[in-house]
């Protein structure tokens, strides 16, 4: 009997859960686009899981899309909440590329040209957007991938959609398969901004230029009710079409707007919070637009609580989050036409059968993108077959179909004076990985600079490179060889030519250092107009010589850095010289450059340099001996600046000198500056300890004011020196070349 009864009580215990069930309707949440209004979303998030209510389905468009993609991958609200307010929106939409990702050749490309345009055909385009989403690609697959094998959007642990625009037809495509995060990142590729994404053999873009509140579409998944979140503007007047940004989400808003207005009306529960007094770029205000979004929610909240199971009210738990590394098995890409597969992996800097972090991977598809050879970059995971936790990385490269491209740039300083650089570069020129890039210097003082690379990853690359400086000059006795002391004056006037070509080979060493070395060939031609009565051609010789060298440069800016440190090491021998002046001997010249910056405060940045040179031989060449003085320009030769002093003031055969300066940016990209510089320098001082361990010989200090701006650095810098009765004051502007 007793048997019988548990029986019963089972079924009709099961009966009553079953029935609970059955009254809880399946919600689907509806969240559209919006850009930083889109902040909204989350505090509508959070009210839902205070009032308990479970979501069975979540559609987004744009905005809409990477919020709701995250939450369907397994977040609550408040690690959304959290992931949204950690978030560096302004590198976000600049697709921010680190320094540190870029190799020697790229890093001089982005400090030295202040406007790159595509060149095809003798015409001049403009790029097609603004930013290829990487940066927002790669942080969407790290906060995504507990779910990186997931192909199905049904099988998330929310179902989920978002919506994507076909650029070509102007219809909607459904993304509801394939990679989460480059689904929300093609829902969220607004027009203009972020390139089109290509996928299946459609261009895709924004959502919101089709359907930005896409109801029918979930309901169709099986949603019994819709709670919506709308954060789109209204159409504006014309008196509020006053920007860029503004204009272009009218337009797109005109395409949707007529359909949004029909899916508000299949909408049961309709959440509109008042964020008209934000833009879709206000990032700045994603606190007050979450409070906003958490104040319209509480609005219908008993509307919401109604949607909760009775018995049981649902608390979704945080996500536990999976380890950040990955064991990478083998690495794919695509067949490419014009790189090879050590080009890519060498950039990737791991190879297959490592254990990596996703900080490593971020790098790596950072370092490619960093070439800009490449128009999309899309990459994804599978398990490997045949290793336990192992993931295959599989790399999709579009490549730029635009080789040629004209860059240009604009300088002054007190040395070379005014000067505007036009370049022309061209990749895939003769072989793959090759690049050829040509600069002109048109102004006070002509010159040019070529390089021809090939890029070979790990293995050695090879280049050649050729330049032609000039520029008129008092100089110092010490680098010339005609004692001008004898007709009066302690310095001459001169016109300096130096033609410069070589052959380099390169390689990455411990996969950060770069190694290189190779043969020169530099003719020098010092004429003076000083020593007219006497033989004007202070020297008219070729210098053939070998070098090596090895680099680092992890600084995060090149000229206010934060962070980071630096290291250049070079040996030259002088093997051989027409010998113009009679008095050549072979001799070899070492000199070593290194850095570190460091932030004290918010907003105050130290950063000491220390460098030194020598000669070893019989005689140095006193041409090439290391010479200070000056600041602001592109340093040639040993030439190197040195507050307190003119340009080319002081010289010697070796040296040591050390510089220090505090920086404080007091508003954005303005900086005030205090540094301070020591050396000694003489004739072969490290024989001696005393001579280059002893009080400094000489000493400078500046007080200086700089401004960043898409030119280039604009410094100003008053600068004197306790043995100098003469103060100066030095203007740079723009990229030095």
């Amino acid at each position: 009997m007793k048997k019988y009864i548990i029986i019963l009580l089972i079924f009709f215990t099961g009966n009553h859960m079953f029935s609970q069930e059955e009254k809880r309707p399946k919600v689907g949440l509806v969240l559209s686009g919006g850009g930083a209004k889109g902040f909204a979303h989350i505090g509508v998030l959070k009210v839902l899981e205070e009032a308990g209510v479970k979501v069975d389905y979540i559609g987004g468009t744009s905005m809409g899309a990477i919020v709701g993609g995250i939450y369907a991958a397994g977040y609550n609200a408040a690690q959304v909440d959290s992931i949204f307010k950690a978030t560096n929106f302004d590198e976000l939409l600049n697709d921010y590329i680190p320094r540190a990702s870029k190799n020697f050749y790229e890093k001089r490309n982005d400090e030295v040209y202040a406007l790159v345009l595509p060149f095809n055909k003798f015409k001049i385009g403009i790029p097609e957007a603004l930013s290829k989403g990487i940066y927002n690609f790669n942080l969407l697959s790290k906060l995504t991938r507990n779910v990186r094998h997931v192909r199905d959007f049904n099988q998330l642990p929310t179902p989920f959609l978002c919506i994507g625009s076909n650029i070509e037809t102007g219809k909607q495509v459904i993304l509801n398969k394939g990679n989460l995060a480059q689904a929300m990142l093609i829902s969220a590729a607004f027009p203009s901004l972020f390139s089109p994404i290509e996928l299946n053999g459609e261009l895709l873009v924004d959502g919101g230029v089709t359907n930005n509140y896409p109801v029918d579409e979930i309901k169709a998944l099986g949603a019994d009710v819709i709670i919506g979140v709308d954060v789109q503007d209204d159409l504006l007047k014309k008196k509020g079409l006053n920007d860029a940004t503004k204009i272009l989400v009218q337009i797109t808003n005109l395409h949707s707007i007529e359909k949004m207005k029909k899916n508000i009306k299949n909408t049961d529960i309709y959440i509109k919070p008042d964020i008209k007094q934000y833009g879709v770029i206000s990032f700045d205000d994603g606190k007050e637009i979450i409070i906003k979004g958490e104040e319209a929610a509480f609005s219908v909240f008993e509307k919401l609580k109604s949607l909760a199971s009775e018995n049981d009210k649902y608390s979704k738990p945080p996500l536990k989050l999976e380890d950040e590394t990955l064991i990478i098995k083998e690495i794919n890409c695509n067949e490419l036409e014009n790189y090879t597969r050590d080009y890519v992996t060498g950039k990737l800097r791991f190879k297959p059968d490592t254990k990596i972090t996703y900080k490593q991977l971020e790098k790596g598809i950072t370092n490619i993108d960093a070439t800009h050879n490449f128009n999309s970059i899309d990459y994804y995971f599978t398990p490997n077959n045949y290793a336990k936790d192992s993931d295959d990385l599989n790399l999709v490269l579009k490549e730029d179909p635009i080789k040629s491209f004209l860059k240009f740039g604009l300088h002054y300083d007190g040395l070379f004076k005014s000067a505007v650089l036009v370049n022309f570069t061209q990749k895939k020129r003769f072989f793959k990985n090759d690049i050829a890039s040509l600069d002109l210097v048109l102004g006070d003082n002509f010159r040019y600079n070529f390089d021809y690379y090939i890029e070979n990853g790990y293995n050695f690359s090879v280049g050649f490179k050729s330049h032609f400086n000039q520029f008129n000059r008092n100089i110092t006795n010490d680098i010339n060889n005609f004692d001008s002391s004898t007709i009066g004056v302690n310095s001459v006037n001169v016109n300096f030519t130096d033609i410069t070509n070589q052959l380099y080979f390169q390689s990455l060493f411990l996969q950060q250092f770069l190694i290189g070395g190779g043969f020169e060939w530099k003719y020098l031609k010092i004429k003076s107009e000083t020593l007219s009565n006497v033989n004007p051609i202070i020297d008219s010789s070729s210098y053939l010589s070998a070098f090596g060298y090895l680099k680092y440069d992890s600084f995060d800016d090149k000229f206010f850095p934060k962070k980071g440190w630096y290291f250049a090491g070079d040996i030259h021998s002088f093997l051989f010289s027409s010998n113009y002046t009679n008095a050549f001997n072979p001799y070899t010249i070492i000199k070593g450059d290194i850095g570190i910056a460091a932030t004290i405060s918010k907003n105050l940045t130290f950063c000491l340099k220390n460098e030194a040179g020598f000669s070893v031989g019989v005689k140095s060449v006193p041409f090439f001996n290391f010479v200070l003085g000056g600041y602001g320009f592109n340093p040639i030769n040993n030439f190197r600046p040195f507050y307190g002093y003119d340009f080319l003031s002081i010289g010697a055969n070796s040296y040591i000198k050390s510089t220090g300066t505090l920086d404080f940016e007091f508003y954005k990209n303005n900086h005030f500056n205090f540094s301070a510089n020591v050396a000694n320098l003489g004739d072969k001082i490290f024989k001696s300890i005393e001579d280059w361990v002893s009080v400094p010989k000489y000493t400078g200090y500046a007080f200086g004011y700089g401004l960043e701006t898409v030119l280039g650095p604009i410094e100003i810098k008053h600068t004197w020196s306790p043995e100098n009765t003469n103060t100066y004051t030095w203007v740079s502007i723009g990229f030095s070349f």
